[in-house]
């Protein structure tokens, strides 16, 4: 099943399309601001993204330079639409990385249409089988790790939690996001462990690189170190 995100704060029009969708068989996921869409997708990934652009806080056309900047959403198709139906408001959306604008209101079969010829030309094989960071690479076929050109040997506990950091290299992930997401890999972990957990995992890859590559944020949750 593919899965879609909308992010509108038009609760009609959500709606709308949400009923649309789950009948042509997609899943659908709801965001109703920038910035509960861009915390939504530091720990989900959708096949394409259905983005209105008058949203609160942080506008879509501030939230899709964001989207292409990001590893974990850059590939995700972005259909922006909007009631915004002037030339240059276009060309600026898809130069920066829209791969398609469609205006309101529109026609719901000609949207799902488009949405279609998005998925169809999306890569057979999204899935990336190799994530890397400085000295770090994991490989997520055959769970070898190395560290600074070394092979290091992790519980299975430690590789689901380096794969989630790996995989959101600049965002800071919350522990209870955290726990949630690796709980699809190991259910080993609990909150009263996660913390001795990523000590062991700090100080294999410290011992191999020199470097502390995991960062905790005070109160927040963990990310990988960018300096």
């Amino acid at each position: 099943m593919k899965n879609i995100l909308i992010i509108d704060d038009d609760i009609y029009i959500g709606n709308a399309l949400e009923e649309a969708l789950t009948r042509e068989g997609y899943g659908v996921t709801r965001a109703y601001s920038g910035t509960e869409a861009l915390l939504l997708l530091s720990h989900t990934r959708p096949d394409l993204i259905l983005l209105d652009l008058m949203l609160p806080g942080l506008s879509g056309e501030e939230l899709l330079p964001c989207l292409k900047r990001e590893e974990n959403s850059q590939e995700i198709p972005v259909i922006v639409v909007s009631a915004k139906s002037d030339v240059p408001d276009k060309v600026k959306l898809l130069l920066d990385g829209a791969a398609d604008y469609v205006t309101k209101p529109f026609d719901m079969k000609e949207l799902l249409a488009r949405i279609v010829v998005q998925l169809r030309s999306q890569p057979v094989s999204a899935c990336i089988s190799c994530l890397s960071f400085h000295e770090l690479t994991l490989h997520t076929d055959t769970h070898l790790v190395t560290a600074g050109g070394e092979e290091v040997r992790l519980t299975r506990t430690e590789y689901a939690i380096l794969k989630l950091l790996l995989r959101n290299p600049s965002q800071v992930i919350t522990k209870s996001v955290l726990l949630e997401r690796i709980s699809e890999d190991t259910p080993d972990c609990t909150d009263s462990s996660l913390k001795m957990h990523i000590s062991n995992l700090r100080r294999k890859l410290r011992e191999l690189t020199g470097k502390d590559y995991i960062e905790a944020v005070w109160g927040i949750g963990f990310k990988l170190r960018t300096s």
